[in-house]
């Protein structure tokens, strides 16, 4: 694991789960023995205003816990889309949420992943699940923590907070995982 560095930067309006999304990444990556840095940042309106946060995980000392270059973006609105999709990195990936958010291709290097994540809470009744539906897209597909990690950090952190959507939040992430693994 020599010279291990990813980032993730997550955006989207405040409550829908951007932070615990980048927490959860970031708690997994820590469980793990890695280093970790998580920066949130909120816009001025915070609920419903934009909310997004940057996480490195890194197999030494991280330096600065800005991202600018990310491995893996996540977009939860149209907003967020349109204003970090050019800061993925090339050979990186963007994953949207489909259901809050259009994609015109405007670039061919990078892996481009829609998301249904709002139907699938939904059909899950657990609308607050769009992020661990999409934190199954990102484990499924990038190698910040692994599977067993996710599954592990989602119990003690979601489980132990609202244990009656456990259930729930596990199968969003099992379908955001198939939705990973397929692409």
């Amino acid at each position: 694991m020599s010279n291990y560095t990813r980032t993730l930067f997550c955006a989207g309006f405040g409550g829908q789960g951007v932070m615990v999304l980048g927490q959860l990444v970031a708690y997994g990556a820590i469980k793990e023995g890695k280093y970790v840095t998580w920066l949130p940042s909120y816009g001025p309106e915070m609920r419903g205003g934009t909310a997004n946060c940057g996480v490195t995980v890194s197999d030494k000392e991280i330096g600065s816990p800005f991202v600018t270059k990310p491995d893996v973006v996540v977009a939860l609105n149209q907003p967020s889309l349109d204003k970090y999709e050019k800061s993925v990195k090339s050979g990186g990936t963007l994953i949207y949420n489909s259901d809050m958010a259009k994609y015109a291709p405007s670039r061919d290097d990078i892996k481009v992943v829609p998301v249904e994540a709002s139907q699938i809470a939904g059909s899950l009744e657990n609308e607050r699940a769009v992020n661990i539906v999409i934190l199954g897209v990102v484990i499924a597909m990038s190698d910040f923590i692994s599977d067993d990690t996710a599954r592990e950090i989602i119990k003690q952190k979601l489980g132990a907070r609202k244990p009656e959507f456990l259930e729930s939040n596990m199968k969003a992430y099992e379908l955001g995982r198939k939705i990973g693994l397929s692409n």
